[in-house]
């Protein structure tokens, strides 16, 4: 086999999965797929999909679970929908058992795919804050790794692409996020079994309306119904709790 031949092969299989990605996304992006994860999605579906999840349970956790890795996976920035959705309609621990190994496998493809297609490059040419980084995180991998899945403040999909990037070996970011998310994860799916009531009250009011033949049937649940401050406050609280090895570490080798 000749050496341009093998060079072309080479590239195909760095550049095809990061392809194939944004190809996905341009799709479901341009054809509306996405506005299915959206509050609005489960209010205007919530009396099927619960008849649904209460006639066939392990089939619906299976679905839930797979929609959970391709959100994931293809960067759905609201996924966090579905968490709160499995919640709702599975229960919070159901829910939250299912979602931290969907997101798990999901968050590990997107980790391969930035590893291959991204990471060889960057960190051939690393240099300046690019390599202080990657020192950093090859230092500190673990403790970086529990306080960006801990902290709600970094981006999901960021935080699967980094890593790789720099990277942070496979086993290190696959049991951190795996734990990492847990607490995220639990809080949300406990917030979306507490909005049956509401959701079930909307769900009735849209369907009254629509059976009314009213064309602008709204949905007034809010973001804001969900995750709410002290939520926000008590996940980066833990989130910064992570960092305290590393900051003991610093001072310890800081001259006195």
């Amino acid at each position: 086999m000749s050496l341009p031949h093998q060079n072309k092969i080479s590239l195909a299989k760095r550049w095809l999965p990061l392809a194939l990605l944004v190809l996905i996304i341009a799709v479901l992006y341009f054809t509306g797929t996405y506005k299915w994860l959206s509050i609005e999605a489960l209010v205007q579906n919530y009396t099927r999909m619960s008849q649904f999840v209460a006639d066939y349970l392990l089939f619906a956790v299976l679905i839930y679970m797979a929609f959970y890795v391709v959100a994931v996976a293809l960067s759905f920035p609201a996924a966090w929908v579905l968490t709160v959705s499995g919640g709702l309609l599975l229960g919070w621990w159901i829910a939250g058992l299912a979602t931290i190994v969907a997101a798990t496998m999901g968050a590990s493809i997107l980790f391969f795919i930035a590893k291959t297609s991204l990471g060889e490059h960057m960190r051939q040419n690393a240099k300046g804050y690019v390599q202080r980084m990657r020192d950093g995180f090859q230092k500190d991998a673990v403790n970086y790794m529990l306080f960006l899945r801990l902290t709600p403040v970094f981006p999901f999909t960021l935080v699967n692409i980094v890593p790789g990037i720099l990277g942070v070996p496979f086993s290190i970011f696959f049991w951190t996020t795996l734990v990492g998310i847990a607490p995220g994860t639990f809080a949300y799916a406990y917030a979306g079994e507490g909005l049956d009531s509401i959701v079930r009250a909307q769900a009735d009011a849209y369907e009254a309306c629509m059976a009314a033949g009213n064309a602008t049937c709204g949905i007034s649940l809010k973001v804001g119904n969900i995750i709410t401050t002290d939520l926000l406050i008590a996940l980066g609280a833990l989130g910064l709790a992570s960092l305290i090895p590393i900051i003991i570490k610093r001072v310890r080798k800081t001259p006195a």
